[in-house]
């Protein structure tokens, strides 16, 4: 069994730099219980695929083509009844006699915020000083993960003294009503330090993700930084693991089950979508959420965010309404959670009319020291210090570092597309909004205005026509009251852009 535990616990290890193959092939759902054996070859292959090795891989290890193995998977996946390698390696812990992997079906369905358990990460070096670094890692990614509202995380010394005595995940899991643990493992050799990462499920002991990071020793505190920034934002961001394995728990609910953190979850993703009928959605469910648990801090935060999208993107008959709706709700999570650094950032843009800009920007430092590492705290503050107060040099560079944390989040490509634009790199705005919400208002806003000042007035006229036709309830002075938009080169720029794509 601990051999089985062993490659089941690294499944994916190599998954963020080889996405897993996937065969498509039909399922025989009456078989799916019954025990098929394998070959010892197959056998073999099987194991070596649920472990994350890729085809070329296996077939090097094996001595063996490419092609060979994946004939061998094909067969492997026909005979198992499985599609993914996720279901592969839940197949083969059920004919590895594992009780809690016997009946997925059965496990119980989650609720809340995920509880945490980050365990030490293991040192594969002999040298003393690397266990120092391994231990300081786990901590580290256990004391930035705990600055999240939504995750739980299990204090360092409990975890310290259990391992001690437990070394199964699912038994840690199960003690300390863990939903995730997260491990992992520190090598250097030749002055490389590398560093692997797992996500892995509690009650299943099955590795959900994983990474590898490779380093210099040169610098050792900056590698361990780094690792970490990494790492938290992959798991931690508004769509980083944990909370897309939660969303895709709470999607397999009933709705009369249901309860606010749930709600929530649901709402951050339709807020993300940036669409008329999504945000209405998110405001639907963010009020359901308060209305469930009015002392709930980060779903007040969701509803006013919500609600100053609205505002800014003319989706309200009554903006000015929308924005003081999103100013109360933005003060009241705040009131709750002084802490919430999303939430502080948004409010300093609103109120920059009434505080000054220099107000305005010792706000919105306060929040970046409150969650320094936080893709979302760094892009938010990209768009303030580039369009409320503050360099847009600077906004341009905290953009660049927020998309290169986490690239797949389309509203950062948003901030740095605006701050491309205010800095004149209209090239860069026009790639930057290639990657957000195509329909949104404010892409179509940015990509007219780009495109008019690059003097191609053919693709400025399309655009803001679209953006005519479509958000009758946009317009640029919207935009730069509701947003609002107070920094005086940012504001030269987008009337001056504005008016070149005829939009004022």
């Amino acid at each position: 069994m601990q051999y089985f535990r062993d490659w089941t616990c690294s499944i994916v290890r190599r998954i963020a730099a080889d996405p897993p193959e996937v065969l498509i092939l039909p399922v025989d759902a009456k078989n799916k219980s019954t025990r098929v054996d394998l070959s010892d070859r197959q056998h073999m292959i099987a194991l070596k695929f649920a472990q994350g090795l890729t085809y070329r891989q296996i077939a090097e290890e094996l001595f063996i083509a490419p092609t060979t193995v994946r004939t061998h998977l094909s067969a492997i996946y026909r005979r198992l009844g499985v599609r993914t390698k996720a279901a592969l390696a839940m197949r083969l812990a059920q004919q590895a006699g594992d009780p809690l992997a016997a009946n997925e079906h059965a496990l119980p369905q989650r609720s809340g915020p995920p509880i945490i358990a980050v365990i030490p990460f293991e040192n594969l070096c002999t040298d003393e000083r690397w266990s120092r670094a391994a231990d300081a890692l786990s901590a580290d990614i256990m004391t930035d993960l705990a600055r999240y509202r939504d995750l739980s995380v299990i204090a360092h010394q409990t975890i310290l003294s259990w391992v001690q005595h437990h070394h199964d995940v699912k038994s840690i899991g199960r003690e300390l009503n863990a939903d995730y643990v997260i491990g992992g493992t520190l090598q250097a050799e030749d002055g490389d330090v590398r560093v692997s990462v797992q996500l892995i499920d509690a009650t299943t002991g099955v590795a959900l993700w994983a990474a590898r990071y490779e380093r210099t020793a040169d610098e050792l505190f900056e590698m361990q930084d780094g690792v970490v920034e990494s790492v938290i934002n992959v798991l931690a961001a508004c769509h980083g693991e944990l909370f897309n394995l939660r969303r895709n728990d709470v999607r397999r609910k009933q709705p009369d089950n249901l309860q606010a953190y749930d709600y929530y979850l649901l709402g951050v993703e339709a807020q993300d979508t940036f669409t008329r009928d999504s945000n209405v959605e998110a405001i639907r469910l963010h009020t359901r959420a308060v209305d469930l648990d009015p002392g709930f801090a980060r779903a007040w935060a969701a509803l006013g965010l919500a609600y100053a999208v609205n505002a800014c993107n003319g989706f309200s008959e009554a903006p000015a309404i929308a924005f003081d709706q999103a100013k109360t709700c933005l003060k009241h999570s705040l009131m709750l959670d002084p802490g919430d650094s999303v939430a502080r950032i948004c409010l300093a843009d609103l109120n920059a009319p009434q505080i000054g800009l220099k107000r305005s920007a010792e706000e919105h430092s306060a929040a970046l020291a409150i969650a320094p590492h936080d893709a979302d705290t760094i892009a938010m503050f990209a768009g303030s210090q580039t369009l409320i107060s503050g360099d847009p040099h600077l906004g341009y560079e905290f953009a660049l570092r927020a998309v290169r944390l986490n690239p797949l989040i389309g509203w950062y490509h948003g901030m740095l597309g605006r701050s491309a634009f205010v800095l004149g790199l209209y090239d860069e705005c026009l790639s930057a909004f290639q990657r957000t919400t195509a329909d949104a208002p404010t892409t179509l806003f940015f990509l007219a205005m780009a495109h008019a000042m690059l003097d191609e007035e053919g693709e400025a006229t399309e655009i803001a026509r679209r953006l005519r036709t479509h958000f009758q309830g946009f317009t640029a002075s919207g935009f730069i009251d509701f947003y609002p938009v107070t920094n005086p080169p940012a504001l030269a720029a987008i009337r001056q852009g504005a008016s070149r794509a005829g939009l004022i």
